[in-house]
C-alpha cells in the first residue's frame, strides 16, 4: 500500500522549491543591483558589528559598573525586541490567515484547516522574526568578542534566539485568530488605536527621566546609576520570555554552562507546551475565525442609530425625487442623485478634485483604511515616533555647546529621512503592485496608468509631507533650534520627503508584483529590498552633505559660503538623481506596459 505523503509536507516543498527558483532568478536581474544589495547588507553587518564593538568596549571601561550597565542595556534591548516582534507577528499573522488569497485557495481544497494554520504559523513567524535576527546577529557576535566566550557560544545563542523568536509567534497568531473570531472590523480598528493612544501615554510617563539635583551628584555613583536605570528594572521580570533569552545569553558567556542550560530548558518547556496546543488545536478555532471575517457586516450596521439614519438617507430621497416630479409634470424619467453624504467623499468635493481624480483618491484611502495591517501599522509607527519626539526635550539638558547641538540636530534629521523612507517603502512602494491583475481595467480607462502614477505620486507625497513637516518643526522646537536653523531642517526634509516618494513610486511601477495582495511580501521582495537599501543610502549621503556645507559648521565656526553653496548644489543633484531617474523610467515603463 502507497503511503501518501502529508499535505504540509506538500505545501512546505512547493513554497521551498518555488523560492529557490525565486533565488536562482536573480542571476537574470541586473548584476549591479544585485551587487549593490549585497555591498549594502554586507556593509550594515560590518558597520553594525563596529559600532556593537565600540560601544560595548566603551560601556564596559567604566570600573565596576561597566557589567551592570551592559547587563541592563542587554534585558532592556530584548525586552523591547520581544514586545515589538508580538506586535509584528499579530500584523502579519491576521494579514496571513485572513487577509490572503493562498489562504482561501487552501481552504478551499481538499487541505485540512489544521495543516492550513501550520503553514501560514510558520510563514509569518518568517516574515516576522528576519529583520530581528538580521539585527541581532552584529550585536551578539560583538557581546562574545568583547567577553572572549569561547566557540561553542555562538551555536548555543543561535539556537537560544531561535527558539525566543516561536514564542512571540505563537502569540501573535493566537491573538490574530481571537481578535478576528469575535471582535468586527471596525471595532477592532477603534479599540486599537485607542490602545496604541493609550501606550504612548503610559510610555512617556514611565520613561520620563529624573532630574538629577546637584544633591544626588554629589553622592555616591552607584546610588546615581541605581537612580537613572531604575525606570528599565521592568525588563528584569523573571517571568519575560526576554528574561530568560538575556539570562541564557549572559550565563554561557560567563561559563555558567548549567544556568545557561536551565533558561534554554525553560525557553524549550514553553516553546514545546504551547506550540503543540497552537499547531494540534488551533485549526478548527482558525477556521471559524476565517468564515467569520469573509461573512460578516460591521457592528456598526446593526446599531439602531444607524439603521434610523440610514431610514432618514431614504425619506430624504423620496422627498427629493417627489418634487422632482412634481417640477417636471409628473415625469419619473430622470430623478437627480442625492448628494453623498459620507464624510470623506464631503471632503474630496471641497478640494475641487476632478471626478476621475476623487474617484481614485477616495479608493486608494478606502483601501488603506480597510485594510486592517495597513493602518495597524501605521499607527504603531506613528506612536513610536510620539514616544520620540516626546522625549527629544530631554536632550537640551546637555546641549550647551555648538558642536553638540550641530550633532543632535543634524541626528534629529536622519531619525525623520529615516520615518519617511520607512513610510515610503512599506506603504508607497506596494501601491501600484496592489492594483493587481486588474491593472488592466486602470490602463483601458480614459485615467490612464501614467496619470494613475502621477496620482499616487502626489497622494503619498502630500500626506507623507503633513506629517514629516510637522514632526520637524516639532522636533526643532523641542530642541529649542532658532527659526533660521528650523527653517533649514524642514526645507532639507521637503526635499527628501519628494525625493523618498518620487523613489518608491518610480521602483514600484519598474518591480511591480501583481501576483501578490500582501503588501508585507511584496515590500520583502527584491524590489522594495533595492527601495529600502536606496533610501538609507541617499538619507546618509544627504545628512553627511547637509552637515558638512551647514552654514553654522560642526563648531560653531564660519563656514566659507562657497563651500555652503557646493553642498547644497550637490544635495539637489543627488536628490534629482535619486528620486527624479527612477521616477521618469516608471513612467516610461507604464506607457509601454502591455495589459
Amino acid at each position: 500500500m502507497t503511503s501518501h505523503p502529508s499535505p504540509l509536507r506538500l505545501i512546505l516543498g512547493a513554497n521551498a522549491r518555488s523560492a529557490w527558483r525565486k533565488l536562482l532568478s536573480l542571476r537574470h536581474q541586473s548584476k549591479l543591483l544585485v551587487g549593490l544589495i549585497t555591498l549594502f547588507l554586507a556593509g550594515y553587518a560590518a558597520v553594525a558589528f563596529g559600532l556593537f564593538h565600540a560601544g560595548l568596549r566603551f560601556i564596559g571601561r567604566f570600573p565596576g559598573l561597566g557589567p551592570l550597565m551592559v547587563e541592563r542595556l542587554l534585558f532592556l534591548l530584548f525586552a523591547f525586541l520581544f514586545g515589538l516582534l508580538i506586535l509584528s507577528n499579530l500584523v502579519i499573522s491576521y494579514t496571513n490567515l485572513f487577509r490572503n488569497r493562498e489562504t482561501l485557495f487552501l481552504l478551499s481544497a481538499p487541505v485540512p484547516a489544521q495543516t492550513v494554520f501550520q503553514w501560514k504559523f510558520l510563514e509569518s513567524v518568517l516574515l516576522a522574526s528576519w529583520a530581528f535576527l538580521f539585527l541581532i546577529a552584529p550585536l551578539l557576535a560583538a557581546y562574545g568578542i568583547v567577553n572572549r566566550v569561547p566557540w561553542h557560544f555562538y551555536p548555543a545563542t543561535a539556537g537560544l534566539v531561535a527558539l525566543f523568536i516561536l514564542l512571540p509567534g505563537i502569540a501573535g497568531s493566537l491573538a490574530a485568530v481571537v481578535l478576528a473570531r469575535f471582535m468586527d472590523r471596525k471595532a477592532f480598528q477603534v479599540t486599537a488605536i485607542l490602545l496604541v493612544l493609550g501606550a504612548v501615554a503610559l510610555l512617556t510617563l514611565r520613561l520620563r527621566p529624573e532630574a538629577v539635583t546637584d544633591e544626588l551628584l554629589e553622592a555616591r555613583m552607584l546610588a546615581v546609576i541605581d537612580k537613572l536605570l531604575e525606570n528599565t528594572r521592568f525588563a528584569q521580570f523573571p517571568l519575560l520570555p526576554s528574561y530568560w533569552l538575556s539570562a541564557g545569553v549572559q550565563n554561557w558567556a560567563e561559563g555558567a554552562l548549567p544556568a545557561a542550560a536551565f533558561f534554554g530548558l525553560v525557553l524549550l518547556s514553553h516553546v514545546l507546551f504551547f506550540g503543540f496546543l497552537a499547531l494540534t488545536r488551533l485549526g478548527d478555532a482558525f477556521y471559524d475565525a476565517a468564515s467569520t471575517v469573509q461573512s460578516r457586516a460591521s457592528v456598526f450596521g446593526r446599531w439602531r442609530w444607524f439603521q434610523r439614519g440610514e431610514a432618514r438617507r431614504r425619506e430624504r430621497a423620496a422627498e427629493i425625487r417627489r418634487r422632482w416630479q412634481a417640477d417636471n409634470g409628473g415625469s419619473p424619467a430622470v430623478s437627480p442623485v442625492p448628494a453623498s453624504r459620507d464624510p470623506l467623499d464631503r471632503c474630496l468635493r471641497l478640494l475641487r478634485l476632478a471626478p476621475d481624480v476623487r474617484a481614485l483618491v477616495s479608493k486608494d484611502l478606502r483601501v488603506f483604511w480597510r485594510d486592517t495591517s495597513q493602518w495597524g501599522q501605521s499607527v504603531l509607527l506613528f506612536g513610536l515616533l510620539t514616544v520620540y519626539v516626546i522625549n527629544l526635550r530631554h536632550f537640551t539638558r546637555q546641549m550647551d555647546s555648538a558642536f553638540w547641538i550641530s550633532l543632535v540636530s543634524f541626528l534629529n534629521l536622519g531619525a525623520c529621512a529615516l520615518n519617511v523612507a520607512t513610510v515610503t517603502t512599506r506603504f508607497v512602494f506596494p501601491q501600484f503592485s496592489l492594483e493587481g491583475r486588474r491593472v488592466w481595467l486602470v490602463g483601458l480607462a480614459p485615467l490612464g496608468l501614467a496619470r494613475v502614477v502621477r496620482l499616487k505620486f502626489h497622494l503619498a507625497s502630500t500626506v507623507t509631507l503633513a506629517l514629516t513637516v510637522g514632526l520637524t518643526l516639532l522636533s526643532c522646537r523641542l530642541l529649542h533650534l532658532d527659526a533660521v536653523r528650523t527653517a533649514y531642517f524642514t526645507l532639507a526634509i521637503t526635499v527628501m520627503t519628494f525625493t523618498l516618494n518620487a523613489l518608491a513610486v518610480g521602483l514600484g511601477v519598474l518591480y511591480p508584483n501583481f501576483r501578490e495582495t500582501n503588501p508585507n511580501k511584496i515590500v520583502s521582495g527584491f524590489g522594495g529590498t533595492f527601495c529600502l537599501v536606496l533610501s538609507f543610502l541617499y538619507i546618509l549621503g544627504s545628512v553627511v552633505l547637509l552637515g558638512a556645507g551647514s552654514p553654522w559648521g560642526w563648531r560653531g565656526e564660519t563656514v566659507h559660503p562657497g563651500r555652503a553653496v557646493a553642498a547644497a548644489l550637490a544635495f539637489g543633484l543627488l536628490s534629482a538623481a535619486t528620486g527624479g531617474l527612477p521616477y521618469l523610467m516608471g513612467q516610461r515603463r507604464v506607457t509601454r506596459l502591455e495589459l
